[in-house]
This record gives structure tokens, C-alpha cells and sequence, in this order.
């Protein structure tokens, strides 16, 4: 059996027997690998902690017929731990996981993808932008790199220069008003400017944009991704990303 090393972020994990685990790890250069982490579950493992969700590793295995072994496992980045300290970073984490699972293949490079998924958790995990904003930028870059690249400015059918006023998830984004489909949602102009920041790395308008049209940029977003992964995502109905209200201090008492 050939042995390999690789960069990977466990996916997700399932349990195997009485000590065993099935580890789904996203690779940076083999694409999608299931594999076995044999006794993981036992108190004295020594590399159980490390096989968490979330958690980037340096993974050695054996090449399996079905199923790839774990041999050894270094940690590389700990983000899975700092995400788990906060709901809503790991609510939005486990969507962004379950995501990288349904757009990935399993022993296809998947470089972009990997890279993607790696700096969003490195986002989430030193809380470098609010995690709704994370979330929708990992998502529509995620699509982007799987050939799904929504348009947020010109027409997705005609191609007539924008900006317009209606949003079509099937038509595959912005459309003009001789394109426009019934049904087609009329997203504020903000929206519109929202996402496609967030789809080009432009953080600073991202991070000065209304809690209006963050809340209406997400809906936008979750319904693009399930349409085009055909199938709805079980964990985007347990993140809540109400904006967190900001707590003043106590006034100081009277003298």
C-alpha cells in the first residue's frame, strides 16, 4: 500500500466500532479522502484531538482500496478549537465544512477549494470580520471556483452592462429588466454592492455595509448555493446570524 503525506482540513468525522473513527479530510493536493483513524476515540490516542472538524493537519496515510489509513498527524493550525469557543463562528464553520464536502471530489486536486476553506477558518477563528460576512464570501468564492460565479453587476443572461435592479438565483444572478423572469427578487442597490465585495476581497466595503443588507445579501446566497448543490444544507438552519448587540459599560455611580 503506498504511503503518502499531505495538508488537510478534517471535514467531518463518524464513528467506526468501539474506538475507530472514519475521518473526512479535505487534501490540498488529493482532493476529498476518506480515511480510518484507528483507537482515535480511546482517552489515551495519541491523535485524537487533533482529528476534529475544522482542525488544518499534516496527515500521513496508508493508501487503502476503500478506505485510506491514518498513520501519523501533526496539527498545523488549532482554528477548530478557537471556532468551538464561539456559537456563531462554529455554526458558520459547519456550514462552510459541509459545503467544501458537497462541492469537492474525492482524488481531485482540490487547491483552490482547500485554500478557500483554510483562510475562511483562519477568519472565523481570530475573528477578523463579522462570520455572516465570512460565510457569504467563502460561499460565493467556493461557487466561483466550482464554475458557479454569480453576477452581481451585469446582466448573468445578456450580458448589458449594469448595475440592475432584480436578482435571479436560477438565471445565475443580476438580470436586466428584459431578462428578468418572473420571480425575481429586486434586492436593495447596497445588496448588490455587498456581494460583489465579498466575492472580490474588497473587506473594507464589506465591513461598512448595513445590518440590513447583510441579512438580505445572506438569504441571497443561500438560496444561490442550494439551488446549484441540489439539495438543502442541514446546518445553514442552525446559523444565527443576528448582528450581537453591543454591550455599554456600566455608568460610573454618582459621586
Amino acid at each position: 500500500m503506498p504511503l503518502y503525506r499531505d495538508e488537510a482540513i478534517v471535514l467531518r468525522t463518524h464513528k467506526l466500532g468501539e474506538a475507530d473513527r472514519i475521518i473526512t479530510l479535505l487534501t490540498r493536493t488529493r482532493g476529498r479522502v476518506r480515511a480510518v483513524a484507528k483507537g482515535v476515540r480511546r482517552t489515551r490516542s495519541r491523535f485524537g484531538s487533533r482529528l476534529e472538524p475544522g482542525m488544518v493537519v499534516d496527515v500521513q496515510c496508508y493508501e487503502g482500496r476503500n478506505l485510506d489509513t491514518v498513520t501519523q498527524v501533526e496539527t498545523l493550525a488549532p482554528y477548530g478549537d478557537a471556532i468551538a469557543r464561539d456559537y456563531a463562528a462554529w455554526t458558520t464553520a459547519t456550514v462552510m465544512l459541509e459545503t467544501a464536502l458537497q462541492l469537492s471530489e474525492e482524488h481531485e486536486p482540490q487547491t483552490q477549494q482547500y485554500l478557500l476553506l483554510a483562510g475562511a477558518l483562519r477568519s472565523l477563528a481570530e475573528h477578523a470580520h463579522d462570520p455572516g460576512l465570512v460565510l457569504d464570501a467563502f460561499l460565493l468564492r467556493s461557487l466561483a471556483v466550482a464554475g458557479w460565479a454569480p453576477s452581481f453587476v451585469d446582466c448573468a443572461r445578456c450580458g448589458a452592462p449594469g448595475p440592475h435592479r432584480a436578482f435571479n438565483v436560477q438565471a445565475g444572478g443580476a438580470v436586466c429588466s428584459g431578462c428578468r423572469p418572473p420571480g425575481s427578487s429586486a434586492p436593495a442597490p447596497e445588496t448588490f454592492l455587498l456581494l460583489a465585495a465579498l466575492l472580490s476581497g474588497d473587506w473594507e466595503t464589506a465591513d461598512a455595509s448595513d445590518d440590513r443588507h447583510r441579512r438580505q445579501g445572506n438569504g441571497l446566497v443561500a438560496a444561490f448555493l442550494q439551488w446549484h448543490v441540489e439539495r438543502g444544507l442541514r446546518s445553514l438552519r442552525l446559523v444565527d446570524l443576528t448582528p450581537r448587540a453591543v454591550v455599554e459599560p456600566p455608568a460610573a455611580a454618582p459621586a
